[in-house]
Protein backbone atom coordinates (compact mmCIF):
# COMPACT_ATOMS: atom_id res chain seq x y z
CA UNK A 1 0.00 0.00 0.00
CA UNK A 2 1.30 3.46 -0.93
CA UNK A 3 0.82 6.15 1.71
CA UNK A 4 1.51 9.87 1.18
CA UNK A 5 1.73 12.50 3.91
CA UNK A 6 1.38 15.86 2.20
CA UNK A 7 2.43 18.18 5.04
CA UNK A 8 4.00 16.30 7.91
CA UNK A 9 6.39 18.87 9.35
CA UNK A 10 4.19 20.57 11.94
CA UNK A 11 3.11 17.21 13.33
CA UNK A 12 6.59 15.75 13.25
CA UNK A 13 9.45 18.24 12.92
CA UNK A 14 11.85 15.46 13.88
CA UNK A 15 10.99 14.49 17.45
CA UNK A 16 8.50 11.74 16.47
CA UNK A 17 8.63 9.01 13.83
CA UNK A 18 6.43 7.52 11.12
CA UNK A 19 7.02 3.87 12.03
CA UNK A 20 3.39 3.25 12.86
CA UNK A 21 2.32 4.16 9.33
CA UNK A 22 5.28 2.36 7.77
CA UNK A 23 3.89 -0.89 9.15
CA UNK A 24 1.08 -0.59 6.58
CA UNK A 25 3.11 0.11 3.46
CA UNK A 26 5.44 2.45 1.63
CA UNK A 27 5.27 5.90 3.21
CA UNK A 28 6.35 9.12 1.47
CA UNK A 29 6.40 12.17 3.73
CA UNK A 30 6.55 15.74 2.43
CA UNK A 31 7.27 18.44 4.99
CA UNK A 32 5.09 20.88 3.09
CA UNK A 33 2.98 20.90 -0.06
CA UNK A 34 1.64 23.96 -1.84
CA UNK A 35 -1.72 25.16 -0.56
CA UNK A 36 -2.58 26.67 -3.95
CA UNK A 37 -0.88 24.55 -6.63
CA UNK A 38 -3.43 21.79 -7.21
CA UNK A 39 -1.24 20.11 -9.80
CA UNK A 40 1.57 19.73 -7.26
CA UNK A 41 -0.89 18.11 -4.85
CA UNK A 42 -2.07 15.73 -7.58
CA UNK A 43 1.48 14.88 -8.64
CA UNK A 44 2.57 14.13 -5.08
CA UNK A 45 -0.39 11.88 -4.41
CA UNK A 46 0.10 10.03 -7.69
CA UNK A 47 -1.21 6.48 -7.33
CA UNK A 48 -1.21 6.46 -3.53
CA UNK A 49 -4.11 4.68 -1.86
CA UNK A 50 -3.84 6.51 1.47
CA UNK A 51 -3.43 10.28 1.77
CA UNK A 52 -2.77 12.20 4.96
CA UNK A 53 -3.17 15.97 5.09
CA UNK A 54 -3.11 18.61 7.78
CA UNK A 55 -3.71 21.90 5.99
CA UNK A 56 -3.07 20.95 2.33
CA UNK A 57 -6.43 21.21 0.54
CA UNK A 58 -8.00 18.23 -1.20
CA UNK A 59 -10.66 19.70 -3.52
CA UNK A 60 -12.86 17.72 -5.88
CA UNK A 61 -10.38 17.98 -8.74
CA UNK A 62 -7.79 16.11 -6.67
CA UNK A 63 -10.20 13.22 -6.13
CA UNK A 64 -11.12 13.26 -9.82
CA UNK A 65 -7.45 13.10 -10.84
CA UNK A 66 -6.23 10.59 -8.23
CA UNK A 67 -8.40 7.54 -8.77
CA UNK A 68 -6.29 5.29 -6.52
CA UNK A 69 -7.24 7.07 -3.28
CA UNK A 70 -9.12 4.76 -0.94
CA UNK A 71 -8.69 6.56 2.41
CA UNK A 72 -7.97 10.13 3.58
CA UNK A 73 -6.65 10.85 7.04
CA UNK A 74 -6.76 14.40 8.36
CA UNK A 75 -3.95 15.09 10.83
CA UNK A 76 -6.13 17.49 12.80
CA UNK A 77 -9.62 17.85 14.19
CA UNK A 78 -10.85 20.35 11.60
CA UNK A 79 -11.42 18.86 8.17
CA UNK A 80 -12.68 21.80 6.10
CA UNK A 81 -9.62 21.49 3.81
CA UNK A 82 -11.10 18.28 2.35
CA UNK A 83 -14.06 18.19 -0.03
CA UNK A 84 -15.75 15.51 2.04
CA UNK A 85 -18.77 15.37 -0.26
CA UNK A 86 -16.59 14.59 -3.27
CA UNK A 87 -14.78 11.93 -1.27
CA UNK A 88 -18.06 10.37 -0.17
CA UNK A 89 -19.33 10.24 -3.76
CA UNK A 90 -16.27 8.14 -4.60
CA UNK A 91 -16.67 5.91 -1.56
CA UNK A 92 -13.59 7.33 0.19
CA UNK A 93 -13.86 7.61 3.99
CA UNK A 94 -12.28 10.71 5.54
CA UNK A 95 -11.19 10.32 9.18
CA UNK A 96 -10.09 13.12 11.50
CA UNK A 97 -8.44 13.19 14.95
CA UNK A 98 -11.11 14.39 17.35
CA UNK A 99 -9.68 14.20 20.87
CA UNK A 100 -5.89 14.34 20.90
CA UNK A 101 -5.38 17.89 22.22
CA UNK A 102 -8.02 18.34 24.92
CA UNK A 103 -5.64 18.82 27.84
CA UNK A 104 -3.11 20.87 25.86
CA UNK A 105 -5.65 23.32 24.42
CA UNK A 106 -7.38 23.85 27.75
CA UNK A 107 -4.01 24.41 29.41
CA UNK A 108 -3.00 26.92 26.74
CA UNK A 109 -6.18 28.96 27.15
CA UNK A 110 -5.38 29.37 30.84
CA UNK A 111 -1.73 30.09 30.04
CA UNK A 112 -2.81 33.05 27.89
CA UNK A 113 -5.10 34.22 30.69
CA UNK A 114 -2.34 34.03 33.30
CA UNK A 115 0.02 35.92 31.02
CA UNK A 116 -2.59 38.68 30.67
CA UNK A 117 -3.04 38.76 34.45
CA UNK A 118 0.67 38.87 35.36
CA UNK A 119 2.78 39.61 32.24
CA UNK A 120 5.37 37.16 33.52
CA UNK A 121 7.54 37.24 30.38
CA UNK A 122 7.61 41.05 30.30
CA UNK A 123 8.63 41.38 33.94
CA UNK A 124 11.27 38.67 33.61
CA UNK A 125 12.73 40.50 30.63
CA UNK A 126 12.71 43.72 32.66
CA UNK A 127 14.68 42.07 35.44
CA UNK A 128 17.24 40.66 33.01
CA UNK A 129 17.58 44.14 31.48
CA UNK A 130 18.67 45.50 34.90
CA UNK A 131 15.53 47.38 35.86
CA UNK A 132 15.08 45.62 39.22
CA UNK A 133 18.74 45.98 40.12
CA UNK A 134 18.48 49.72 39.53
CA UNK A 135 14.99 50.21 40.93
CA UNK A 136 14.38 52.67 43.78
CA UNK A 137 11.82 50.33 45.37
CA UNK A 138 12.03 46.68 46.34
CA UNK A 139 9.54 45.70 43.60
CA UNK A 140 7.81 47.14 40.54
CA UNK A 141 5.18 46.24 37.96
CA UNK A 142 4.33 47.78 34.62
CA UNK A 143 0.79 46.42 34.19
CA UNK A 144 -2.16 45.99 36.53
CA UNK A 145 -1.88 42.57 38.19
CA UNK A 146 -5.14 40.63 38.29
CA UNK A 147 -6.31 38.03 40.81
CA UNK A 148 -8.72 35.54 39.23
CA UNK A 149 -10.26 34.01 42.36
CA UNK A 150 -13.89 35.16 42.66
CA UNK A 151 -14.15 36.30 39.06
CA UNK A 152 -16.44 34.67 36.48
CA UNK A 153 -15.19 32.62 33.56
CA UNK A 154 -17.65 32.24 30.70
CA UNK A 155 -16.93 29.40 28.27
CA UNK A 156 -18.70 29.32 24.91
CA UNK A 157 -18.62 25.75 23.63
CA UNK A 158 -18.54 23.38 26.58
CA UNK A 159 -17.41 20.12 25.04
CA UNK A 160 -14.26 18.27 26.04
CA UNK A 161 -11.90 21.22 25.60
CA UNK A 162 -14.26 23.79 27.06
CA UNK A 163 -14.72 21.60 30.11
CA UNK A 164 -10.95 21.17 30.45
CA UNK A 165 -10.59 24.95 30.55
CA UNK A 166 -13.49 25.22 32.95
CA UNK A 167 -11.94 22.73 35.39
CA UNK A 168 -8.70 24.71 35.57
CA UNK A 169 -10.59 27.99 35.97
CA UNK A 170 -12.62 26.47 38.79
CA UNK A 171 -9.42 25.26 40.47
CA UNK A 172 -8.19 28.87 40.39
CA UNK A 173 -11.25 29.90 42.38
CA UNK A 174 -13.29 31.25 39.48
CA UNK A 175 -17.02 30.81 39.08
CA UNK A 176 -17.62 29.06 35.76
CA UNK A 177 -20.62 29.61 33.51
CA UNK A 178 -21.01 28.02 30.11
CA UNK A 179 -23.05 28.07 26.94
CA UNK A 180 -23.38 25.08 24.67
CA UNK A 181 -25.95 23.92 22.15
CA UNK A 182 -25.98 20.49 23.82
CA UNK A 183 -25.57 20.79 27.62
CA UNK A 184 -24.51 17.56 29.32
CA UNK A 185 -24.20 16.07 32.78
CA UNK A 186 -20.41 16.23 32.94
CA UNK A 187 -20.58 19.93 32.19
CA UNK A 188 -23.08 20.53 34.97
CA UNK A 189 -20.49 19.33 37.49
CA UNK A 190 -18.17 22.17 36.44
CA UNK A 191 -20.33 25.07 35.33
CA UNK A 192 -23.73 26.68 35.38
CA UNK A 193 -25.26 26.57 31.91
CA UNK A 194 -26.63 29.95 30.79
CA UNK A 195 -27.77 31.63 27.59
CA UNK A 196 -25.09 33.30 25.53
CA UNK A 197 -26.68 36.67 26.31
CA UNK A 198 -26.39 36.02 30.05
CA UNK A 199 -22.82 34.83 29.59
CA UNK A 200 -21.90 38.07 27.82
CA UNK A 201 -23.43 40.09 30.65
CA UNK A 202 -21.87 38.18 33.57
CA UNK A 203 -18.42 36.99 32.49
CA UNK A 204 -15.20 38.74 33.45
CA UNK A 205 -13.34 36.38 31.11
CA UNK A 206 -14.81 34.79 27.97
CA UNK A 207 -13.13 31.73 26.45
CA UNK A 208 -14.14 30.51 23.01
CA UNK A 209 -14.08 26.75 22.51
CA UNK A 210 -16.86 26.32 19.97
CA UNK A 211 -16.67 24.97 16.41
CA UNK A 212 -16.76 27.27 13.40
CA UNK A 213 -20.22 27.06 11.86
CA UNK A 214 -22.20 29.66 9.91
CA UNK A 215 -24.05 30.35 13.16
CA UNK A 216 -20.83 31.03 15.11
CA UNK A 217 -18.75 32.82 12.47
CA UNK A 218 -18.19 36.39 13.59
CA UNK A 219 -20.09 35.87 16.85
CA UNK A 220 -17.67 38.16 18.67
CA UNK A 221 -18.43 41.46 17.01
CA UNK A 222 -19.29 45.07 17.77
CA UNK A 223 -22.83 44.18 18.89
CA UNK A 224 -21.91 41.24 21.12
CA UNK A 225 -18.97 43.09 22.67
CA UNK A 226 -21.32 45.93 23.61
CA UNK A 227 -23.27 43.44 25.76
CA UNK A 228 -20.15 42.44 27.72
CA UNK A 229 -18.76 43.93 30.90
CA UNK A 230 -16.38 46.84 30.56
CA UNK A 231 -12.86 45.47 30.87
CA UNK A 232 -13.72 41.92 29.84
CA UNK A 233 -10.91 39.57 28.78
CA UNK A 234 -11.46 37.46 25.64
CA UNK A 235 -9.58 34.24 24.88
CA UNK A 236 -9.70 32.35 21.59
CA UNK A 237 -7.72 29.24 20.76
CA UNK A 238 -10.52 27.61 18.84
CA UNK A 239 -11.09 29.15 15.38
CA UNK A 240 -10.03 32.61 14.20
CA UNK A 241 -13.17 33.50 12.21
CA UNK A 242 -15.28 33.34 15.38
CA UNK A 243 -14.14 36.94 15.86
CA UNK A 244 -14.65 40.01 13.70
CA UNK A 245 -11.09 41.18 14.10
CA UNK A 246 -11.55 44.89 13.39
CA UNK A 247 -14.35 45.05 15.94
CA UNK A 248 -12.19 43.38 18.60
CA UNK A 249 -9.25 45.66 17.77
CA UNK A 250 -11.49 48.71 18.17
CA UNK A 251 -12.78 47.44 21.52
CA UNK A 252 -9.23 46.78 22.76
CA UNK A 253 -8.10 50.23 21.73
CA UNK A 254 -11.00 51.91 23.54
CA UNK A 255 -10.58 49.74 26.64
CA UNK A 256 -14.04 48.18 26.41
CA UNK A 257 -12.16 44.86 26.17
CA UNK A 258 -9.23 44.96 28.59
CA UNK A 259 -7.16 42.31 26.85
CA UNK A 260 -7.31 39.42 24.42
CA UNK A 261 -5.34 36.20 24.20
CA UNK A 262 -5.48 34.69 20.72
CA UNK A 263 -3.81 31.57 19.36
CA UNK A 264 -5.81 31.70 16.12
CA UNK A 265 -6.70 34.39 13.61
CA UNK A 266 -8.91 34.54 10.53
CA UNK A 267 -6.08 33.96 8.02
CA UNK A 268 -3.08 31.86 8.98
CA UNK A 269 -0.23 32.59 8.88
CA UNK A 270 -1.31 36.04 10.04
CA UNK A 271 -1.19 38.87 7.51
CA UNK A 272 0.72 42.05 8.26
CA UNK A 273 -2.41 44.18 7.91
CA UNK A 274 -4.38 42.31 10.57
CA UNK A 275 -5.72 45.07 12.86
CA UNK A 276 -5.08 42.99 15.96
CA UNK A 277 -1.31 43.28 15.45
CA UNK A 278 -1.49 46.94 16.49
CA UNK A 279 -4.28 46.65 19.04
CA UNK A 280 -3.63 47.34 22.73
CA UNK A 281 -3.18 44.45 25.18
CA UNK A 282 -3.47 41.74 22.56
CA UNK A 283 -1.42 38.57 22.91
CA UNK A 284 -1.18 36.59 19.67
CA UNK A 285 0.57 33.25 19.39
CA UNK A 286 1.09 31.20 16.19
CA UNK A 287 -1.58 28.48 16.56
CA UNK A 288 0.44 26.33 18.97
CA UNK A 289 -2.12 25.24 21.58
CA UNK A 290 -2.14 21.76 20.06
CA UNK A 291 1.62 21.36 19.74
CA UNK A 292 3.14 19.89 22.93
CA UNK A 293 5.03 16.71 22.08
CA UNK A 294 2.66 14.65 24.21
CA UNK A 295 -0.30 15.94 22.24
CA UNK A 296 1.36 15.44 18.86
CA UNK A 297 2.39 11.91 19.82
CA UNK A 298 -1.22 11.17 20.71
CA UNK A 299 -2.31 12.60 17.35
CA UNK A 300 0.16 10.37 15.52
CA UNK A 301 -1.04 7.29 17.36
CA UNK A 302 -4.68 8.04 16.59
CA UNK A 303 -3.82 8.65 12.92
CA UNK A 304 -2.26 5.18 12.80
CA UNK A 305 -5.25 3.69 14.62
CA UNK A 306 -7.55 5.30 12.03
CA UNK A 307 -5.54 3.64 9.25
CA UNK A 308 -5.63 0.26 10.99
CA UNK A 309 -9.39 0.50 11.43
CA UNK A 310 -9.75 1.29 7.73
CA UNK A 311 -7.61 -1.65 6.66
CA UNK A 312 -9.62 -3.87 9.01
CA UNK A 313 -12.77 -2.82 7.19
CA UNK A 314 -14.32 -0.76 9.99
CA UNK A 315 -13.13 2.85 9.63
CA UNK A 316 -13.50 5.11 12.68
CA UNK A 317 -13.68 8.87 13.24
CA UNK A 318 -15.25 9.15 9.80
CA UNK A 319 -16.55 12.65 9.07
CA UNK A 320 -18.34 11.77 5.80
CA UNK A 321 -20.32 8.59 6.66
Amino acid sequence: MKIVVLDGYTLNPGDLDWKGMEAFGQVTVYDRTSLTDVQEIIDRIGDAEVVYTNKTPLPREVFDACSSIRFVGVLATGYNVVDVAAAKEKGIPVSNIPTYGTAAVGQFAIAMLLEICHHVAHHSDAVHEGRWENNADWCFWDYPLIELAGKTMGVIGFGRIGQATGRIAKALGMQVIANDEYPNKSGEEIAEYVTVEELYARADVIALHCPLFPSTEGMINRESIAKMKDGVIILNNSRGPLIVEQDLADALNTGKVYAAGLDVVSTEPIKGNNPLLKAKNCIITPHISWAPKESRSRLMNIAVDNLKAFTDGSPVNVVNP
